[in-house]
């Protein structure tokens, strides 16, 4: 074989690479094992969204009505609620989850209904707590302007 320098690196440089990258085997990814959890429920007037997540924090699942299918006026539904959450819950049953906690904000209609449709799973509820921002009138406004 013959050494042809293209730039700074000769034709064998290249064959090595090629080589490596054939040999290269992908590592499996671990899927790993959540029993315990939390489901974080977002309810707005528009859409409902549902993320299951571990102890720390980390999304494991999520689901909304809008990924569902459901669009428009549907999408703002209780029904289409409970079956985004269904669907999350669903996700995260593979990885092993068994019980969890409810954290639940915003005002929309689907609120009840996502926690109804959670309980109809078997995973066991352990709390169920509110976390929706209340507003407090906001910051002392300036003076008005004298001219």
């Amino acid at each position: 074989m013959s050494k042809i320098s293209a730039g700074k690196y000769t034709q064998e440089h290249y064959m090595a690479q090629a080589i490596k990258k054939k040999t290269m085997v992908k590592k499996k990814k671990s899927i790993r094992e959540v029993t315990r959890g939390r489901v974080n429920i977002y309810s707005t007037f528009n859409n409902t969204l549902v993320n299951v997540c571990d102890q720390t924090g980390n999304v494991i699942a999520w689901s909304s009505a809008g990924a569902m299918g459901f669009k428009g006026a549907r999408k703002s539904t209780p029904y289409a609620a409970q079956l985004a959450t269904k669907t999350a819950v669903d996700k995260a049953k593979q990885l092993g989850l068994k019980e969890v906690q409810i954290f639940i904000s915003g005002v929309g209609p689907g609120r009840e209904q996502a926690i109804r449709g959670l309980q109809g799973t078997d995973i066991a509820v352990t709390g169920i707590k509110d976390v929706t921002p209340v507003a407090h009138g906001g910051c002392r406004p300036k003076k008005p302007r004298r001219v």
